[in-house]
């Protein structure tokens, strides 16, 4: 996630993307849209206090146990990885780059094991220098899903290490195999089968980032995780309803993907989204935490006033808002199919805020995916004004055998006012065919980890689907849908295969792709999985995100970050 090449080059490439300067009196380039490809408003200026904000509250704030995008971009305030994606527009941000490691990994020839070296003295907030063991602990607990309900699984799936459970049930490090560390600067990952993306995955993953063993207190280490980064927790955080950062004096400034220049960051969970909204265009919070967008209201104020619309961007977020089919809920393709014919498309549309909002999804992958294809529209269609077809819905339920329809739950996140919308617009449209929504709104910060993310939830409440996004969690075919569709990916809690797909086809597929040294290859079978994840209905597509992001005039460094899918929040400053 980030190139090493510390903040002499950062500071030419703030010069280069918009100008320079440390006064903060505001950099060229600046009006709409100005943020998505240059760096608006560079300054150098240290002091102030940055108030970043979330309308419900962070899924956790240890580095291990997080998978929300701004979770992701959030925590490298605090916190160091082995590779993080450079602080920069455009495409250079989203290439896998050296943060505490000195290079890439170096892959063996079979692409089994790959090699990390290690920058020497770099340093947690207490003065300790970090080590190989650090992040071998790191990655060791990540096994133990009871404990770390909430990150990715890459690791627990990938890595050779039998049947260790974790850190927690075996304290003995030594056991764990999947990790070796040879001296106190050499990390080495071996894994059960080639994987030439393992510098994507280890750059994508906060799970690199070091806990020494002696500080950790499994769940609860969220609560005051240790700082490796240019910040650290001012007391412990306050679930519910945030917590304080103050300046990290241990941390190296030579690192070239962060910045130090707040006095104080003050992180407010639990903020009502409009009124999140009003405080953001006064000028009283700086960011809004979930990086997709202001509400409908503020759309309309922005839009339609010159002044606020110059502080506005419009990008392409790289996330699709698709809405997952639950199978085990769901088991008869034809009931899948009369789901996504009844849909309409065009309410879920506008719901995310018509053309400001996105584009209408074909394939799952969406357009910034590498290698990724159009797809084909199955049982619907992505065209504005469309409102699904009632005639073929009733031709698939009669199919089914449920030609009266049928009675389920829908899921959305209640703090997210565009989701509710959604849901209701499904609800409104699904019912004209006898398909009954039951709707039931939870917090984004437990959905994922107790609500929809939890097959024993959805398969007790006769949850059948639900609003969701994904951002690919590196920009290829793999990054995007393995934790969408391989029965692997499948989880107690925090599991994203929520369409529950234990699909052979699909899976042989996945087996293929680990084999193929090829990325175009390998593309084409991700795009195969893609046609086949939609041909059986398991999804209904949505929309291609565009978010409609405001950033008031005491902000500083601010420029939209591919591999996140909003603002950077590594280099912010604040007048």
């Amino acid at each position: 996630m980030a190139l090493s090449s510390g903040l002499v080059a950062l500071s030419l490439g703030l010069a280069a993307c918009g100008g320079g300067g440390d006064d903060g009196d505001g950099g060229d380039g600046a009006g709409y849209n100005a943020a998505i490809e240059n760096i608006v408003n560079p300054s150098d200026k240290k002091g102030g206090t940055l108030r970043m904000a979330i309308s419900s509250d962070i899924d956790s704030t240890d580095p291990g146990n997080m998978y929300y995008a701004w979770s992701t971009n959030f925590v490298r305030l605090y916190s160091r990885m082995l590779l993080t994606y450079p602080a920069k527009p455009g495409d250079e941000g989203r290439k896998p780059a050296p943060d505490l490691a000195e290079d890439l990994g170096t892959p063996s020839d079979d692409y089994k094991t790959w090699t990390y070296k290690l920058k020497r003295g770099q340093k947690y907030e207490d003065g300790t220098e970090i080590k190989a063991a650090d992040i071998k602990y790191a990655v060791a607990r990540t096994f133990d899903r009871s404990v770390l309900r909430s990150g990715p699984s890459y690791f627990a799936d990938m890595l050779d290490a039998g049947d260790y459970k974790g850190p927690y049930k075996d304290k003995n490090l030594d056991n764990f195999k999947g990790v070796t560390t040879p001296d106190d600067y050499t990390v080495v990952f071996h894994l059960k089968r080639p994987f030439p993306e393992f510098n994507e995955l280890v750059n994508f993953s906060g799970q690199t980032a070091p806990v020494p063993q002696d500080k950790d207190k499994g769940e609860r280490y969220g609560l005051h995780p240790v700082s490796s980064g240019p910040y650290k927790w001012e007391g412990d955080y306050t679930p519910g309803k945030g917590g304080t950062l103050v300046p990290n004096d241990q941390w190296d400034p030579s690192d070239p993907h962060r910045k130090q220049l707040p006095a104080k960051i003050e992180m407010i969970a639990g903020l009502n989204a409009e009124e999140l909204d009003n405080q953001l265009l006064k000028g009283d919070i700086h960011v809004d935490l979930a990086g997709s967008g202001v509400q409908d209201n503020a759309r309309k104020t922005i839009l339609t006033d010159d002044k606020l619309k110059e502080q506005a961007d419009n990008p392409v977020g790289g996330f699709h808002w698709y809405l997952p089919i639950n199978s085990e809920v769901v088991p008869n393709v034809e009931c899948r199919k009369a789901m996504i014919w009844a849909a309409d498309r065009d309410a879920i549309w506008r719901a995310y805020g018509g053309d400001v909002g996105g584009d209408l999804a074909t394939s799952i992958m969406p357009p910034d995916v590498d290698g990724r294809e159009k797809g084909t529209d199955y049982y619907t269609k992505a065209e504005k004004g469309y409102k699904g077809d009632v005639n073929k819905a009733k031709e698939a339920l009669q199919a089914c055998g449920k030609p009266e329809g049928f009675e389920v739950t829908m899921l959305y996140r209640s703090d997210r006012p565009k989701e509710q919308a959604v849901a209701v617009a499904l609800q409104q449209s699904m019912g004209r065919v006898g398909i009954k929504l039951n709707l039931k709104g939870y917090p984004a910060n437990t959905y994922v980890t107790d609500q929809f993310g939890s097959p024993e939830f959805n398969k007790k409440n006769n949850v059948a689907i639900g609003t969701f996004g994904w951002l690919s969690d590196w920009p290829t075919g793999y990054g995007y849908l393995w934790a969408l569709t391989s029965s692997d990916a499948i989880l107690p809690a925090g599991n994203i295969n929520i369409s529950m797909m234990k699909d052979k086809q699909i899976d042989d597929w996945w087996d293929q792709a680990y084999e193929t040294e090829d990325p175009a290859e390998r593309a084409k079978l991700y795009n195969q999985i893609d046609d086949r994840f939609r041909s059986e209905a398991y999804v209904l597509p949505g929309v291609y995100a565009k978010s409609l992001m405001f950033r008031p005039d005491s902000l500083k460094n601010v420029f939209f970050h591919k591999a996140f899918g909003m603002y950077n929040y590594s280099t912010l400053g604040v007048e």
